[in-house]
């Protein structure tokens, strides 16, 4: 039977990618793909050049489907999503399921995980932590969703756009101010910033600026003012 690869890709600087997903990468038949635009831009930095199939998820079933067919037919295909690694927040589930489900191999090559990258540098110790990822953009949803993570006792990590990230921080200082929390904007990128502290403190420093740029990845503690410093680096 044929494999399939799920490659994690950079979630900005290019460099960012192993040495084991270039090999898979230029090995496979072909390259399945959320955006053919940014994934051709990654193969072509590295000189890569293979086929490109749409798989997002607008149509993943029927794409999973017709790459479970090449699969059958004995080819091996490599998945890539938009930055980072696949499944997480990203499309995949399906054609994962489906290609395992008619036998194939289908294996992980990890890599970069704006998720993984934001815990390694957020300054909290739990153990437990829960990767609620992006929260609805309805006001109602997102406070409730984000009521039963506060009392949860875990830790955990969210994902937002620069559209609502106030709002997603008003709601939290609102439930709980002194929590510690992490936030990661235009991770590995050239603006790349952190901001550590308690949310009415990180929440002051955003509202402060002009406009918010770039993608945030949140980090928030399972207690107030258990972390590290706060402040920007």
């Amino acid at each position: 039977m044929a494999t399939l690869f799920i490659v994690a890709s950079p979630i900005g600087n290019l460099q960012d990618i192993s040495l084991r997903a270039l090999d898979v990468l230029k090995s496979v038949s072909l390259v399945a793909c959320e955006d053919s635009r940014r994934t051709l831009k990654l193969l072509t930095h590295f000189g890569i050049r293979v086929k490109l199939v749409s798989c997002r998820a607008a149509n993943e079933f029927q794409a999973a489907t017709r790459l479970t067919g090449y699969l059958d037919g004995g080819l091996d295909i490599a998945y890539l999503t938009d930055a980072g690694t696949p499944v997480l927040s990203d499309p995949g589930a399906v054609l994962v399921r489906l290609a395992s489900e008619a036998g194939h191999s289908v294996v992980p090559i990890p890599g970069p995980s704006a998720f993984a990258g934001l815990v390694s540098v957020a300054g909290a110790a739990e153990k437990t932590l829960v990767f609620a990822g992006f929260l609805s953009p309805k006001a109602g949803k997102r406070r409730s969703r984000l009521k039963e993570l506060l009392n949860g006792g875990a830790a955990f990590v969210l994902y937002e756009s620069p559209f609502r990230i106030l709002k997603l921080l008003s709601d939290l200082a609102e439930f709980d101010s002194d929590r510690y929390i992490c936030i990661g904007r235009e991770m590995t990128k050239l603006h790349e910033e952190y901001l550590r502290g308690s949310v009415s403190d990180v929440l002051r420093t955003l509202q402060q600026r002009q406009e918010q740029k770039g993608e945030f990845s949140v980090f928030v503690s399972a207690c107030s003012r258990c972390g590290g410093n706060s402040g920007a680096v």
